[in-house]
């Protein structure tokens, strides 16, 4: 028996059980609806509310302070906003961008596009909520550097309120199940992926890596180790240069593309608004529709998994909330922006009902759309797919590092056994298709929202007196 068969019969009935808990859905109107899903939907919307839009009042402010021309003075910390952004988006933008999309398109249609939309605009609240905690409750270490996320918001914010053993207990489980899922979806699922594209890009059947999985996870591994060794700081100057450079790669090949099917596109946005509220041949009509646009945005962009608010307490600043502020531009930036620019893509190019029954699958169906307008454009979006898989290994590996730190504590050799590790499995991920360990670890990192969001609605007023204050210390329009 291989390591594959091995490792799936060990841990499948774990895997499918917990999956089967955290993606317990119930049937509404003939749709299966995932309450993990709402539970994520559910929390944005209170926060828009709570918070008073700070979503859409709260945005020019997040560009100032990425511009650096936010107010400052009296900063602690290790990077810059913008670099703790890039870090933070690093680990969003990944193949669910590319291939994520193309899929609820085809089991959802159009319409799945407009409320992946809506939940992208309601997820940048959560996510200005979840990251301005992070920063109030992180920690300062000796040697300059700084640790926190949810673990030490749950665990120190509970604390404050006499709630000191539950908020151990709860962020101690959101650390390890931020350890485990950081080593499969974070890591051997995008190792793997990294692998098919370069495939890809070397030639396909022909290339010389098509039988070489090894070579080019320990190439792949050793270029991780490299930037992950310096920490947060190496991770941060990398993902800066890098994410800028693939997303405007690949919104100017997918803007490219919308130009040049230009006459097609009135067509795809009234097919974006009718099918969201009218869809046609999808199982539960409108809520059908609308929990495929939701999925793929919670999925996409994590607002409510807590997991960027580790990237953004690292940042430099006076004031909890100007890190929430810039936290909310991810979801933005993610699904607003990079998600719609893939549906428009497809849309205006090879979409049409009954997509799922072609025989393509994910990023194979963006790159179908891709090079019908531009031959050229599928090594574009295998080389964006590739840079994708990257940045988000190196940011995964700091969530679950800090993960791994808070439970064992900051020493210099617990840090690098887990580095190690982590790295390790980067060569897996290539070798293996441990099926088991990739969907034991995609449950545990949406099972996290349940702590997660439980801790932002208890010191929900917190936030936004955090807000208001640092809102009226800028200039920036107050609150209504």
């Amino acid at each position: 028996m291989g390591l594959d068969e091995w490792v799936d019969e060990a841990l499948g009935p774990v895997a499918d059980a917990l999956t089967a808990a955290v993606f317990f859905s119930v049937e509404v109107g003939g749709a299966a609806v995932p309450l993990i899903v709402l539970w994520l939907v559910a929390a944005g919307v209170f926060f828009t509310v709570h918070l008073r839009g700070i979503n859409f009042r709260g945005f020019s402010e997040a560009l100032r302070i990425v511009a650096g021309k936010g107010a400052s003075g009296g900063e602690r910390g290790e990077i810059s906003a913008y670099a703790a952004l890039s870090t933070a988006i690093s680990g969003t933008v990944g193949i669910g961008n590319i291939g994520g999309v193309a899929i609820a398109l085809s089991l959802g249609g159009p319409g799945a596009t407009f409320w992946m939309v809506a939940a992208g605009l309601l997820g940048m609240a959560t996510k200005c909520a979840e990251c301005t905690l992070g920063v109030k409750y992180r920690t300062h270490h000796e040697d300059g550097s700084v640790s926190g996320g949810p673990m030490y918001t749950l665990s120190r914010g509970f604390a404050a309120r006499g709630l000191g053993g539950l908020g151990r207990a709860l962020g101690g489980f959101y650390a390890l199940a931020m350890v485990i899922g950081c080593l499969g979806i974070g890591n051997m699922f995008q190792s793997n992926q990294a692998y098919q594209q370069f495939v890809v890009v070397t030639g396909g059947d022909s290339s010389f890596f098509d039988n070489n999985a090894g070579l080019f996870g320990v190439l792949l591994a050793a270029a991780v180790g490299l930037v992950i060794l310096g920490g947060i700081r190496s991770i941060a100057r990398v993902a800066e240069r890098l994410v800028p450079v693939m997303a405007a790669l690949y919104l100017l090949g997918g803007l490219l593309v919308i130009a040049m099917n230009l006459s097609a596109l009135p067509g795809a946005l009234g097919a974006i608004l009718a099918g969201a509220f009218s869809p046609e041949g999808i199982a539960g009509g409108v809520v059908g529709v609308m929990i495929l646009g939701f999925q793929r945005a919670a999925f996409s962009n994590e607002a409510g998994l807590g997991s960027a608010a580790i990237a953004h307490s690292a940042v430099r600043t006076h004031h909890p909330a100007t890190e929430g502020l810039v936290a909310l531009l991810e979801p933005f930036i993610d699904t607003v922006v990079i998600c719609t620019v893939t549906a428009l893509v497809i849309l205006t190019t090879i979409y049409e009902p009954g997509l799922a029954e072609r025989g393509l699958e994910g990023v194979e169906i963006t790159s179908a759309a891709f090079g019908s307008t531009l031959p050229w454009s599928p090594l574009l979006v295998a080389v964006a797919a590739l840079l994708f898989a990257f940045t988000t290994m190196i940011s995964w590996s700091y969530y679950g590092l800090k993960g791994w730190t808070y439970l064992v504590g900051e020493r210099p050799w617990a840090v690098r056994v887990f580095q190690v590790v982590f790295c390790g499995f980067i060569v897996l991920g290539c070798l293996l298709e441990l099926d088991a360990v990739l969907r034991l670890s995609d449950a545990l990192i949406f099972v996290v929202a349940l702590p997660n969001v439980i801790g932002l609605y208890v010191m929900a007023p917190e936030v936004r007196s955090l807000l208001d204050e640092y809102m009226s210390e800028a200039g920036a329009d107050p609150p209504a």
